[in-house]
């Protein structure tokens, strides 16, 4: 039995056998992987871009161009005309493309009042364009004085039933005058109607019509109609009037400053004649701000500081306690349940001044320091000053003596005092040990007076307390080995 091949599928472009490794599918079809490519442009396609049409390849656009729909709306761009087979694209024809213009067919008229306002033919509903209720060509849908096309964004209906753009209607139908222009402040005479003839500008005094009293403008005293009203601090002003009283700036809500005077100012005016002046109030901080007024207009403005805190006495026990005045919220200083002024919130004794944090209350009402406030009212005596200096507050040096225990004082019941001076120990000093209480300026060592604690103190037999040394050498045991160090003989 002869042997016969298993059959691949043949490529639609160039009808070879296509094998698994370079195969492309499209359409239910194999194809070479450089065969995959446009029919028309020649562009490589992919599987996101490709379209088949009867066993052959096209990318989007020569598909659209050959086989899509035409006419207007499917041209590149909305109201585009598209005739396009893409036939110049083809390769081996000999096309003479002709670069005539396109002449419009002729349009079926349509009857009076239901076609194109425009042109008079039938328009359909693939390429009408409304405007106040009527059908209109997308060709024919642009401006009746400039020819420019048209969306319903940017379309205006004159009164003659035809269509404008903004420019247009405002030159043609718009109000005349000054402000009425292109821009702001400009001149718009523009008039279509007239012959090109410009209307004639007159200047409206605001004065001449004049209002109550207390009614009008501010500025001129007329009356104030809606259209031109601009209102500042519940007052209507004249838009012509609406400007700044020292530069006659044009002012806007945002940039008027209302002034004590009733008028109005720029900001910069505002704040030469009404703002504060001195150093760091200029147009930078550090510099002196006196623009614009005398030393007598910068002193009559500067607003009125009083600083004695006593010209407004307080009922008795409300104000401040060490003046008496009466005591604001702007300046109050709290100190047990009593209001201080801050420029009297200082230290009794030192002056300093003090916060929420330094302040301490005396027994005498008064406020202190914490150091003024050790002296007058903490303990005496050794460790209670600077430690372990000596406080005496009664203003004469106290003896230093080189005995540190108490010389005076109360002397406690025999067996309850400290063991060493006698004198009575409080919790707050007391030191314990197995044969009793211990002032802690007592609490060391009989022998060598080293400082002792729970750690290093040694009970005697004899009542007292040694160091470990110095208990060693009285009550240890003697011989070799039991010296200082091993294998030396202590005799002590």
């Amino acid at each position: 039995m002869p042997f016969k091949p298993i059959e691949n599928p043949k490529c639609p472009k160039c009808q070879k056998s296509v094998y698994a490794a370079e195969e492309r599918v499209a359409g239910g079809y194999k194809w070479h992987k450089s065969c995959f490519k446009c029919g028309m442009c020649g562009k490589m396609l992919d599987s996101t871009n490709c379209t088949e049409h009867e066993a052959e390849l096209f990318c989007k656009n020569c598909h659209a161009r050959k086989y899509g729909p035409k006419g207007y709306g499917f041209g590149g761009g909305a109201g585009c005309l598209s005739m396009d087979t893409g036939s110049h694209l083809q390769q081996g024809d000999d096309i003479v493309v002709s670069r005539a213009p396109l002449l419009p067919k002729a349009i079926a008229k349509a009857p009076e009042g239901e076609g194109c306002p425009r042109c008079g033919g039938y328009v359909y509903a693939a390429e009408q364009m409304l405007a106040r209720g009527r059908a209109f060509h997308k060709s024919c849908f642009k401006c009746g004085l400039c020819t420019k096309g048209l969306d319903s964004v940017n379309v205006t209906e004159g009164p003659d039933k035809d269509i404008y753009c903004k420019v247009c209607y405002g030159k043609k139908f718009g109000p005349k005058g000054y402000g009425y222009g292109q821009g702001g402040g400009t001149l718009q005479s523009d008039c279509y109607a007239d012959s090109n003839a410009a209307p004639k500008t007159t200047v409206i005094d605001t004065a001449c019509i004049k209002a109550p009293p207390g009614q009008g403008c501010p500025r001129c005293g007329g009356v104030v109609f809606a259209a031109e009203e601009v209102l500042a601090k519940g007052r209507p002003w004249h838009r012509k009037c609406f400007k700044c009283r020292d530069c006659t700036k044009t002012l806007d809500s945002i940039i008027a400053c209302d002034g004590p005077d009733s008028d109005v100012y720029c900001k910069t005016c505002y704040g030469k004649k009404w703002g504060p002046h001195g150093y760091g109030f200029a147009c930078g901080s550090g510099f002196l701000q006196t623009d614009g007024l005398t030393e007598d207009e910068i002193s009559q403005a500067r607003p009125f500081y009083n600083p004695d805190t006593t010209s407004i006495k307080a009922p008795p026990g409300q104000g401040c306690p060490r003046c008496g005045g009466m005591v604001f919220a702007a300046e109050q200083q709290l100190a047990k349940g009593t209001m201080w002024h801050k420029k009297c919130f200082n230290c009794a004794e030192c002056h300093r001044p003090l916060d929420s944090v330094l302040a301490c209350d005396g027994p005498d009402r008064e406020i202190h320091c914490r150091a003024c406030y050790s002296k007058l009212f903490g303990p005496k005596g050794f460790g209670f000053g600077h430690t372990p200096t000596l406080v005496c507050a009664d203003g004469a040096p106290a003896a230093i003596h080189s005995d540190i225990r108490p010389n005076s004082g109360p002397k406690a019941a025999p067996g309850q005092g400290c063991r060493r001076c006698g004198y009575a120990v409080y919790a707050a000093e007391q030191m314990i040990s197995k044969n009793g209480i211990w002032h802690k300026r007592c609490f060391c060592c009989v022998e060598c007076k080293r400082s002792l604690d729970s750690t290093n103190q040694n009970d005697a037999p004899n009542g007292e307390i040694y160091c470990r040394g110095c208990y060693g050498r009285n009550f240890g045991p003697k011989g070799v080995g039991f010296g200082m160090g091993a294998g030396t003989l202590t005799m002590a």
